[in-house]
């Protein structure tokens, strides 16, 4: 068994499954879930090798984090987990440096972020952001609270489909808006006790598979960590799939290191943390993240 150690002490396997390790890579087809495959080996540790250099904080707090929560526990237990690991990091040297490169911004407000109707006991909610392919901002994250309510609180709703307009079902927070809050233990309250992923997780517990996603174009960061909060998440095979938090200097921030976890095991979604590469449709079928591709 070969377990490599690199920068912001991430071990990776090589080749044979390894429980203690972040992930195991591979060259072959691979089932089991601490493993993932990749056409060269040696250049994914390459990469790795020079992520966990660039971002060594933001990378051990995944670990940490990925490796302290229990998915199969209480959703709050692991939404507080995540977040006061995010805020830690929001205070970090890392997010300041990606917000002094990405300089002075302001997300536009556009008008209902989130549409939602009802057709008989089905409540129908979509992102209604597409001119920033539905990027998650504060009024969309009110929106959507607002619409699921109808669902939680009326024994009438008995399906809730989430998607998205336009090209993308969403495509992670909104860039614009971080930064925003004026301290990080601000931040957490508002992640804690304003959280879509509460939310959907209480209907999926009620619903099933009758809360579902229909996923498309780009789902990426928080649009990808609460949609898999639903019990049935459906895919376009046109779809791109994954987590680009660690380039902000920052990890999943929405719930994902619980729902994602709780879809593909704590090894894989290291690995989409950490390499920040995305996958397509047929890959997320193959490894549980989507339970069809329609």
């Amino acid at each position: 068994m070969t377990v490599l150690e690199l920068p912001a002490g991430i071990r990776v396997g090589v080749d044979v499954p390894a429980d203690e390790a972040t992930f195991t890579l591979t060259e072959r087809p691979a089932q089991d879930r601490r493993v993932v495959r990749v056409d060269s080996v040696e250049q994914a540790l390459g990469e790795l090798t020079e992520r966990c250099r660039t971002w060594p904080q933001a990378a051990a707090v995944c670990d940490d984090v990925l490796r302290a929560i229990d998915p199969a526990g209480p959703t709050r237990a692991g939404l507080i987990t995540e977040s006061l690991a995010y805020s830690t990091l929001q205070s970090g040297s890392e997010f300041r440096r990606w917000l002094s490169e990405r300089g002075p911004a302001a997300a536009p407000q556009l008008p209902e972020p989130v549409q939602a109707h009802r057709e008989g006991n089905t409540l129908h909610v979509r992102f209604n952001r597409p001119q920033r392919h539905n990027a998650f901002s504060t009024d969309a994250r009110g929106a959507l609270l607002e619409a699921l309510e109808v669902a939680r609180l009326d024994p009438s709703v008995d399906e809730v489909v989430l998607g998205g307009n336009g090209r993308s079902f969403c495509s992670g927070g909104d860039l614009a808006e971080f930064g925003s809050f004026a301290d990080p233990a601000s931040a957490h309250l508002a992640r804690t006790r304003h959280s879509p992923a509460l939310v959907l997780d209480e209907l999926t517990e009620k619903l099933g598979r009758r809360c579902r996603a229909e996923v498309h174009g780009q789902v990426l960061g928080s649009g990808l960590e609460m949609a898999c909060y639903c019990g049935w998440v459906s895919c376009h095979p046109d779809a791109t799939l994954g987590l680009p938090e660690l380039a902000l200097g920052l990890i999943p921030g929405a719930g994902g290191t619980v729902s994602i976890t709780r879809r593909i095991g704590r090894w894989r979604t290291a690995y989409l943390v950490l390499s920040g590469r995305t996958i397509d449709a047929a890959t997320a079928l193959a490894w549980g993240l989507v339970d069809e591709v329609a």
